[in-house]
């Protein structure tokens, strides 16, 4: 198989951005979606903490640098089509590694039943005051 540059295989969007998830990478649970960037990709490859791309505060984002919440890169998979990433990561933090800002182990913790209700499936593992402290 020849390698190819990874940037000549992403297709970013018109804002330079491709849609990522990052997923635990021993038990394959998705954490999170985020976007990234050209130069959050270098940066997560370069330090091997993932670093993510802000859209709402339009700025380069290193995942846990104001919770202490890192992910450690373990791989990165581009899939077939080059418009979506897969990083496989080990999230860190003390005293748990939760990837999402309200505590819980993973974002997707919204369940939707049958009948359109939702219900939430994950614990709070540590609340975002003392994540991000009182605001």
């Amino acid at each position: 198989m020849k390698e190819e540059n990874l940037f000549n295989i992403i297709r970013f969007n018109d804002k330079g951005l491709v849609c990522t998830i990052a997923q635990d990478y021993k038990s394959n649970e998705v954490l999170m979606m985020a976007f990234m960037n050209k130069e959050s990709i270098k940066l997560t490859l370069e330090t091997g903490f993932v670093c993510y791309f802000s859209r709402s505060r339009n700025k380069l984002w290193k995942k846990g640098e104001s919770s202490g919440q890192l992910q450690e890169l373990q791989e990165m998979l581009i899939d077939c089509d080059g418009d979506a990433i897969l990083l496989k990561v080990k999230q860190l933090g003390k005293p748990v590694g939760v990837a999402c800002h309200t505590g819980r182990k993973s974002c997707f913790f919204n369940k939707v039943g049958n009948n359109g209700k939702i219900s939430i499936n994950q614990k709070v593992l540590i609340k975002e005051e003392d994540l991000y402290g009182k605001k």
